[in-house]
């Protein structure tokens, strides 16, 4: 066994659910390069996130920690740097670090935040500035503005580095074909009037009606997938003679809507071959209440099919966003390959740990829905793993419950580098139990569709069941998924589960407690 320190590439995906991938079932879509990463190391059957949207999870990974811990509760909150990231510890023991790709731990809308402070009630004094929040801090500083888009109009922009811990950042802000960030440069000087074939406006015909569905102008070669993966090659060429270990994040913003594959990429899958999600199949079946809103909602014209968040859709728009979303992953499976080439040309591949993972997923049609939203279905929270050490086992699946804020406490078992004290994320390599279940956690600030409040939701998910707990509501959902994998029965009311649905809260309420944060330390005896 090799006594140099391993490096480590993590490549992730934005909102790519796990049975998207050869390696994890599905019956069509072909993942070559990243099912050889699984065959020459371990799959993770049971890894949930901690949230299944962006900036809360994408903050768990960095900081091995759940939501409610590190801050970021919802999207619009940037991750504060009062968090240790597990970069800044390897990058603390010697590792040269690089990101290229999506960051998304700061905000890259230039949107205003949805959620208000309250006003001060007639006759009252309220206090502003850094009194105004029970808590202090300095979130609307420069330094966490580095992925707002007019941070990219100023001359000559670099991110300031180190970045949460790393020392070589190249990012791609927002999704699709319009996006911005070092990439736009990038893309400017290859081609000029880029701006031209950009967007849905000046996209190619096509006969796609699904929303968001964009034939992208921009070609292949030109689209972030593939300067991504230029740039990872390049960092990559960079250190061949270098003798730091190095950790490597590739992270794309596909296959994240619009539905947008590039070039040729379009229509390698088509929708007809698609499998037909099993809501349209059940005339009977009865939606949640805050689901049921969501369908009604797209029903009655009033769902925006421009934005995030999840919205109803019939069986023609599910099988063509499946389809899309299966062009968009060949794209990337064959970015991961030329990344992989280049790791083997710099004779660092028999030193390195290649990791594959997404930040959440999407519904893709299943109960009816597309995209993601308060919904905390299986299609949300459970995504892809892959562990491929070339000191471990090859060709292995796993059972064991992980989430993502395990990762990077992994990562650094691996370097035999001591996780910061607080941290909760646990070593989830092999000989290790894992977790007994999964614990999720929720939370937008736009309200629910029809619900009059924004969700709150924690969640948990065992062997047997997946419990869901909505802040200022009086029902929640409970599902068998061994009898009903598909989650299309709720029995949270249902007399026969009320011994399983009190067991489940105990479990619940435990997992909370288990998460109050730790740290600081103590700094004496009282």
């Amino acid at each position: 066994m090799s006594t140099r320190k391993p490096n480590f590439i993590l490549f992730i995906t934005d909102q790519h659910r796990a049975d998207f991938l050869g390696c994890y079932g599905h019956p069509l879509l072909k993942t070559p390069n990243i099912d050889a990463m699984a065959d020459n190391g371990v799959i993770f059957d049971r890894f949930f996130v901690n949230s299944p949207v962006c900036m809360p999870n994408r903050s768990s990974l960095m900081t091995c920690r759940v939501p409610t811990s590190h801050g970021v509760r919802y999207n619009g909150i940037p991750l504060s740097k009062q968090n240790v990231t597990f970069v800044e510890l390897l990058r603390d023991a010697g590792y040269e670090t690089a990101l290229i790709g999506k960051s998304h731990l700061q905000n890259f809308s230039g949107a205003p935040p949805t959620t208000k402070k309250p006003e001060a009630r007639p006759g009252y004094h309220q206090a502003q500035g850094e009194l105004s929040e029970a808590v202090r801090h300095n979130l609307n500083s420069p330094e966490y503005q580095f992925e707002e888009p007019d941070f990219w109009t100023t001359e000559q922009p670099r991110v300031a580095t180190p970045f949460y811990g790393f020392d070589h950042v190249e990012l791609v802000t927002g999704h699709g074909d319009a996006i911005g960030g070092d990439y736009k440069a990038w893309l400017l000087e290859r081609e000029p009037d880029a701006e031209k074939l950009i967007g849905a406006n000046n996209q190619l015909k096509h006969d796609y009606i699904c929303p968001q569905a964009v034939r992208t102008a921009i070609p292949a070669e030109l689209y972030s997938t593939s300067y991504i993966a230029e740039r990872a090659e390049a960092w990559l060429k960079e250190r061949t003679d270098s003798d730091k270990p190095f950790f490597l994040m590739v992270s794309w913003p596909d296959p994240h809507h619009p539905f947008n594959p590039p070039g040729d990429y379009w229509g390698r899958y088509k929708p007809e071959d698609m499998a037909v999600p099993k809501a349209f199949e059940f005339e009977t079946w009865q939606p949640p209440l805050h689901v049921s809103e969501v369908i009604k909602a797209r029903e009655n014209n009033q769902a925006n099919l421009k934005g995030m968040n999840a919205i109803g859709c019939d069986v023609r728009e599910a099988l063509e966003a499946r389809a899309l979303t299966c062009d968009m992953i060949t794209m990337i499976d064959d970015a991961v390959g030329k990344v992989q080439n280049a790791l083997n040309q710099s004779g660092k591949a028999s030193d390195t740990v290649t990791l594959f993972t997404s930040d959440h997923g999407d519904h893709l049609g299943d109960h009816k829905l597309l995209f993601k939203g308060s919904e905390q279905y299986e299609q949300l929270t459970r995504v892809p793993f892959i562990w491929s050490d070339p000191q471990g086992s090859q060709g292995e699946r796993t059972t064991k419950f992980a989430q993502t804020c395990d990762i990077g406490t992994t990562i650094l078992e691996r370097a035999k580098i001591e996780k910061a004290y607080g941290m909760q994320g646990i070593d989830i390599s092999e000989n290790n139990p894992g977790r007994p279940h999964a614990l999720i956690q929720y939370a937008h600030q736009k309200e629910m569709d029809g619900m009059t409040i924004p969700p709150n939701i924690h969640s948990i998910r065992d062997e047997h069941y997946r419990l869901s707990l909505f802040e200022g509501l009086e029902w929640g959902e409970l599902y068998d998924l061994q009898n009903d994998p598909d989650e299309l029965d709720n029995h949270w009311a249902d007399p026969e589960y009320s011994e399983i649905r009190s067991r489940l809260l105990e479990k619940l309420t435990q997992s909370l407690i288990a998460t109050v944060n730790h740290s600081p330390a103590p700094t004496g005896r009282a």
